[in-house]
């Protein structure tokens, strides 16, 4: 059975264990989807700045991500913290992630030249409030 929550230093730990290179940092704030006492999937946020906080999301597996947590993840910074806009930095080399945040709205507006880890490229990507089908209903 699914179940969200909502613990930061939890889904802190999940997203670095599974290779997520997010630093931690006061004040984050993070959601997971629990199956069965595990995480699967989770988001985590950090760089509130009233407009615009920046997003990470991951998961093991094929089936980490469920309309519930979609849901979630968006209303979030959208209803709860009102922001204008969410920005999610992902490495070039990362075509999962870049395919995630792609289907679910985003859109590429910066990208960091020799950025990544790798020494490849990093997108900024953006989800404009008034574009997130998330949050419609």
């Amino acid at each position: 059975m699914e179940k969200l929550i909502n613990d930061p230093d939890r889904v802190w730990h999940f997203l670095k264990d599974i290779g997520v290179p997010v630093m931690y940092s006061a004040g984050m704030q993070g959601i997971g989807r629990e199956i069965d006492g595990g995480l699967v999937g989770a988001v985590l946020y950090e760089g509130y700045t009233t407009n615009n906080i920046f997003m990470h999301a991951a998961g093991r597996g094929r089936r980490w991500i469920s309309r519930k947590l979609l849901m979630a993840a968006f209303y979030y910074p959208f209803v709860q913290l009102n922001c204008k806009r969410i920005t999610a930095w992902v490495e070039e080399s990362n075509l999962d992630s870049r395919r995630f945040v792609e289907n679910v709205g985003f859109e590429v507006e910066a990208t960091l030249k020799g950025a990544a880890h790798d020494g490849g490229d990093v997108f900024l990507y953006v989800l404009w409030k008034e574009q997130c089908r998330f949050i419609k209903d």
